[in-house]
């Protein structure tokens, strides 16, 4: 075998790849901790960190199994900071004569490489990562010829090929989507049990990342970081979510409580998008606990996890990969405002938005409803350049990588493409935060005041919305009530709901 050089990237941290099923003394491994990943939005301090601590793990776990490596720490004086510039080194300073990598899921990862092979005088090859259940071009091929992608015919045929939830060719429990039944609001009457945390000791890399001069945004206690960092904990994490968390799941997976942060979520995203775990073996633990548990853990709890991972997951990332690079530049709307300066400090008097801001400060997460329809919805209501509310995702989130935030944030939550991804833009008044948590209880602002003094800002905003838009709405089927509704308005009801939008759109960061 000829001296191979292999890189692993900070998100492909699978232990069960096929290229560590044998040692062989001929492969070098590669690592890379670079300012060229940690500058090109400003990430949360959690992120950062998770993602150096996992690959610093990963790197000694197959050391320990006899694997070569070579690690590039932040703070190593011969880190060029930059992709190219330390394959090219490591290539001439350890007379390299193959090059080989798994295909990495971001975008711009992918046109990097594709170049630096084009230009090597040495072989080189790519590999999957074999981590996904579908191909990169899988999505592409199967809504081929349509204008839209609809997730559901995608869910119920990922269900079918791997035979997951199925009773022969019909669907366990008899329907294909419990969503009606994963809308419940948490009301404390089911016990939450206490969080599954770790207490890792993160101070040595902090200090490397703050000695770097790495800007960050965020909070973190470097004694008692929680995170998986490593497959042991990520499969402790799943064990945990389905012994105590899986039953009570779906019911409560869209509610949101001022003293619940958590609730009933497995919380190990950052673990699967890194690849520490893959869906496959996530989704048949959640399968076994079910199938040995029936007398508690009902179809809809389960069902509602799994069209998340195999469903979502899958089809977020097909749609990544069939619409890059114009899916970036998608503005639909031609929004242009800032991202209000409180996505940056949680200071607002709307208590669901500060309490979902101030929760991605402290924690770097938010479940996808408070993503969705708290921060998200305000985005939109604000008619926020879709472009700022990408980088705040793809930022302040453990677990955001592009291929997963860009899909659900400038498709699903801006509605930014037009409806590709969705089939009608995901917005609401405070009616909807009322249904599905507390926020609305001890609030600065009245939910159920459309204008006037402490009237809710969700309820103008969002009649303001669709005024605005209605050239582009219009033909929509799914918004058709909405202008309805709006048309039964009395001129000066449609005049002081307008009148109250643009004052709150003018004083935005008042609010």
């Amino acid at each position: 075998m000829k001296k191979t050089l292999r890189l692993v990237l900070g998100d492909q941290l699978n232990e069960r790849h096929s290229w560590f099923s044998d040692v062989n003394e001929e492969v070098l491994y590669v690592m890379m901790e670079m300012r060229q990943e940690t500058d090109y939005v400003t990430h949360h301090i959690q992120k950062v960190v998770a993602f150096f601590s996992a690959m610093r793990s990963f790197k000694i776990n197959l050391e320990e199994k006899g694997h070569n490596f070579l690690y590039l720490k932040i703070s190593d004086s011969n880190n060029k900071q930059s992709l190219l510039e330390n394959i090219n080194r490591i290539i001439q300073e350890n007379n390299i004569e193959h090059f080989e990598y798994q295909l990495p899921d971001e975008y711009r990862l992918d046109q990097q490489l594709q170049g630096l092979c084009t230009e090597l005088s040495i072989s080189s090859a790519a590999v999957d990562s074999e981590h996904f259940l579908t191909k990169r071009s899988d999505i592409a091929e199967f809504f081929e010829g349509k204008k839209q992608f609809l997730m559901e015919n995608f869910y119920r045929q990922m269900r079918k090929e791997h035979d997951i939830l199925m009773d022969g060719k019909e669907p366990v429990g008899g329907k294909w989507n419990f969503d009606q039944e994963n809308r419940n609001k948490y009301k404390g009457d089911v016990p939450i049990p206490p969080a599954y945390s770790y207490k890792t000791d993160v101070a040595d890399v902090l200090s490397e990342i703050e000695d770097s001069g790495i800007k960050t945004i965020g909070k973190i206690d470097a004694k008692n970081f929680h995170w998986p960092i490593n497959r042991k904990e990520a499969l402790q994490f799943t064990r945990y979510f389905c012994r105590e968390l899986l039953q009570n799941f779906g019911t409560y997976q869209d509610a949101m409580h001022t003293e619940q942060k958590f609730l009933f979520h497995s919380r190990v995203s950052f673990a699967l998008n890194s690849k520490l775990i893959s869906p496959k073996e996530l989704v048949d633990k959640v399968v076994e606990e079910w199938e040995d548990n029936q007398d508690k853990i009902n179809i809809a709890q389960v069902e509602g996890y799994i069209r998340q991972v195999i469903g979502w997951r899958e089809y977020m990332r097909g749609i990544y990969w069939a619409k890059m690079p114009d899916y970036a530049e998608k503005n639909f709307f031609e929004h242009d405002r800032k991202l209000p300066d409180f996505y940056w400090t949680g200071e607002t008097k709307m208590k669901c938005m500060e309490k979902s801001i101030k929760q991605s400060l402290s924690d770097a997460y938010a479940h996808h409803i408070q993503r969705l329809m708290v921060t998200g919805n305000f985005a939109l209501l604000n008619m926020t350049n879709p472009a700022e509310v990408d980088k705040w995702y793809l930022g302040i989130y453990i677990d955001a990588i592009e291929w997963v935030e860009i899909t659900n944030t400038r498709g699903m939550s801006q509605f930014a493409d037009g409806g590709i991804v969705g089939s009608k833009p995901y917005l609401a008044s405070a009616n909807y935060m009322h249904k599905m948590s507390n926020y609305c209880s001890n609030c600065f602002y009245d939910h159920k005041k459309k204008v006037g003094e402490k009237a809710c800002p969700f309820n103008s905003l969002y009649w303001n919305f669709y005024n605005t838009h209605r050239d582009k709405l219009k033909k929509n089927q799914r918004v058709s009530m909405m202008y309805r509704t709006w048309d039964k308005k009395s001129d000066q009801d449609k005049h002081d709901l307008l009148e109250q939008a643009d004052y709150y759109l003018e004083h935005v960061n008042e609010l």
